[in-house]
């Protein structure tokens, strides 16, 4: 089993297992890349799932949350691994009418520390939107964390923020990408 520590590593597992992908992508956040990091390929394997969220409750521990909350449906297998490793309840919101929600019985309270988890930041809107269902419901938000931050540290979060893996990746405005303009 490997254990992805660093972004070398982190980035060998996706490699390995074909999830770094090129083409032409419109990500979550609108914006267009040559490049696509499908984590989806990576969770699939439980034993490398497993690994990275050790890894990630490995960097947030001091943060002491007691649930981890994470945006449907990329964050799902992800946060309950980081739930499993710090010992905690992992849940998720999820979209009704294209807005962020706790559904399925879910609940939070003012005594909560939240962490939210994701797969992958790009911008931080989802995570941003995660962590406003959380204030919302009254709990406290303590810090984020994903597998990979696309945002070169440009996600503007206000809470602490901890990745395993910065990846530096192009991405466009839709009305500027030069894949579009190439057809």
């Amino acid at each position: 089993m490997m254990t992805p520590v660093n972004t070398d590593s982190v980035l060998a597992l996706f490699r390995r297992v074909g999830a770094l992908l090129e083409g032409h992508f419109r990500l979550t956040s609108g914006l267009h890349s040559s490049a696509y990091l499908q984590c989806a390929l990576v969770l699939q394997h439980p034993k490398e799932a497993e690994a990275c969220g050790a890894a990630i409750a490995d960097r947030v521990r001091g943060l002491a949350p007691t649930v981890v909350l994470s945006p449907a449906l990329g964050g799902i297998v992800i946060g309950q691994e980081v739930g499993r490793a710090l010992g905690v309840r992992a849940i998720f919101a999820e979209r009704q009418d294209g807005t962020l929600v706790l559904r399925r019985g879910f609940t939070l309270a003012p005594e909560d520390r939240v962490l939210v988890v994701e797969d992958v930041v790009t911008t931080g809107g989802s995570t941003r939107e995660t962590i406003e269902v959380a204030r919302a419901a009254g709990a406290q938000v303590v810090g984020a964390a994903s597998i990979i931050d696309r945002s070169g540290g440009q996600q503007g979060l206000d809470v602490p923020y901890h990745s395993l893996a910065p990846v530096q990746l192009p991405t466009y405005q839709p009305e500027a990408c030069p894949l579009c303009a190439a057809g």
